[in-house]
């Protein structure tokens, strides 16, 4: 039992389901591959009890606040205890999407408009100030909690008498809020693995754009791996993509979400730093292309830059 591997999953982050489901996939891989696995709550167990309780490792499965953000990657290297993705600093950049699109836009990568806003800033008579700021985007606009995956407190809007309504969605998660122009086109993801380009995915979805329920629920949702884009363009996304991880400074597994718009330009999206790992989830998808097991990706992910020797 040298080698016990705590995988921390669940927590208390409004991605609390997807985070177990990616959790116990994980688990169940380790488990057959033969290592000493453990399922580790940290909703309910103190992870400062991981030294304790003989762990050597740990393989983080969290999403959102709280385990995709830095403050949980603090604490294992407060305990000296390896893990898996990207470093405190990345990690709690990738989260803040203001914060990225700012890192971004500094070594000129393509990002879209967008209005940051901030709850503490905000008094009901502002509304009219705000909404006249806001309306100088171009319509449809998303409004977006600032920390938040899985496209969770998101509204697209597509007429001002229901930006206020949006505005007190996404500050319902969140004390700070982005207000971003619609990006309309084709998304991708570009999954990475240990500083390798991995085959990319067209998403293509019924719905208005790539929300909570087309990742999660819908049956209709299509990832076209690889996406077919033609050799020029898959070339430019590639180098779009790395240039974006390595500017956040992430490492380990990930993914960066671009769209193509009608003008057959990219823009990038966001960063995600611990991506879910069902065997349904994208990087699993296009590590499958690639002619990577899930187990064996489970493992590599695990073994990234001899982290666990």
């Amino acid at each position: 039992m040298n080698n016990k591997i705590a995988v921390l999953l669940g927590g208390n982050s409004s991605e609390r389901e997807i985070s177990i489901k990616s959790g116990y996939s994980i688990l169940k891989s380790l488990i057959k591959s033969g290592l000493s696995a453990y399922p580790i709550d940290v909703r309910d167990f103190p992870i400062i009890h991981l030294k304790k309780q003989n762990f050597k490792k740990a393989y983080i499965a969290l999403h959102g606040k709280g385990g995709e953000d830095g403050s949980i990657q603090g604490v294992l290297e407060y305990l000296n205890i390896p893990y898996t993705g990207s470093g405190i600093m990345a990690s709690s950049i990738s989260i803040n999407k203001l914060q990225t699109k700012l890192l971004w836009k500094s070594v000129n990568l393509p990002i879209g408009p967008y209005i940051y806003l901030q709850k503490k800033e905000i008094k009901e008579f502002l509304y009219p100030t705000i909404i006249k700021k806001i309306l100088k985007l171009k319509f449809p606009i998303l409004v977006k909690p600032n920390s938040q995956g899985s496209s969770i407190g998101i509204t697209l809007v597509y007429h001002s008498k229901n930006i206020k309504k949006a505005l007190k969605h996404a500050f319902f998660y969140d004390d700070n809020v982005l207000i971003e122009t619609f990006l309309k086109g084709k998304e991708y993801t570009v999954s990475i693995l240990n500083n390798k380009i991995l085959p990319t995915i067209q998403i293509s979805t019924k719905n208005f754009f790539y929300d909570y329920n087309a990742k999660y629920f819908s049956s209709s949702t299509q990832y076209i791996c690889p996406s077919k884009l033609e050799i020029n363009k898959e070339k430019e996304l590639k180098q779009l993509a790395m240039k974006a991880w390595k500017t956040i400074g992430c490492s380990g597994c990930g993914r960066i979400d671009v769209i193509l718009d009608e003008k057959n330009q990219f823009w990038l999206l966001e960063v995600n730093t611990i991506p879910g790992m069902t065997d349904q989830s994208l990087v699993p998808i296009s590590a499958k292309k690639y002619g990577i097991s899930f187990d064996d990706l489970v493992l590599n992910i695990l073994n990234i830059n001899n982290k666990f020797e």
